[in-house]
């Protein structure tokens, strides 16, 4: 029988580990381990993770923002997203927590629409995009600071969405993944949909 087409989780003996540099949000972890007749030494970026959420109207338009991201110099498009940094918060409760604070919203429909890792050989940061629909607005008294202060809004037709990215007019991998697999998604019916509390096999967690 021929196995499943799937990632394989492998944990080889870590025989050295110290934490090269401490940053606000992450930090970069340095690492030895053998590996086939050699030890390999590694750096990386350690990432507490993130969530997004690609919130869809009852038209199928999807709930976009622009930012200004400081290292590529660009105001890019993106969906409401944010880190995995309160202890103990379930994603499903992160995604909640950002949909309320970036975009003002609440959901009553949530799914699962994709995991990923965004860099896997110099980071070991995960994210989880939700599918949120049966959207209604939400109280929130959030208050934007530094780059979140000009946030633009907009609600664009998942079809140009998928232009967007077919053509590389909009380039933050979270959303180009979200866009194609709600795409996937609708085309399906919306059957078969993942649920939002499935077990996430994220790496570790942050070692600080």
């Amino acid at each position: 029988m021929t196995e499943p087409f799937a990632d394989e989780r492998f944990e080889p003996e870590v025989l050295e580990h110290r934490r090269a540099f401490t940053g606000r949000v992450w930090d970069v972890v340095s690492e030895s381990f053998p590996y086939h007749d050699e030890t390999l030494h590694r750096d990386y970026v350690d990432h507490p993770g993130a969530v997004a959420v690609a919130a869809l109207d009852e038209a199928d338009r999807l709930c976009c923002i622009r930012q200004y991201r400081h290292p590529v110099r660009a105001r890019e498009w993106e969906l409401p997203a944010g880190l995995l940094d309160v202890d103990g918060e379930p994603p499903l409760e992160a995604a909640r927590r950002e949909l309320a604070e970036e975009v003002d919203l609440t959901a009553a429909s949530w799914h699962l629409l994709a995991d990923f890792m965004t860099s896997p050989g110099g980071s070991d940061e995960a994210v989880r995009v939700f599918l949120a629909r049966d959207l209604a607005p939400a109280a929130s008294d959030y208050v934007r600071r530094g780059e979140e202060r000009d946030l633009l809004l907009r609600w664009v037709p998942l079809e140009e969405a998928v232009e967007a990215v077919r053509e590389g007019r909009v380039q933050n991998a979270i959303i180009q993944i979200a866009v194609l697999a709600a795409w996937v998604e609708r085309q399906r019916g919306w059957r078969g949909l993942r649920d939002p509390g499935t077990p996430w096999p994220r790496h570790r967690a942050r070692g600080r």
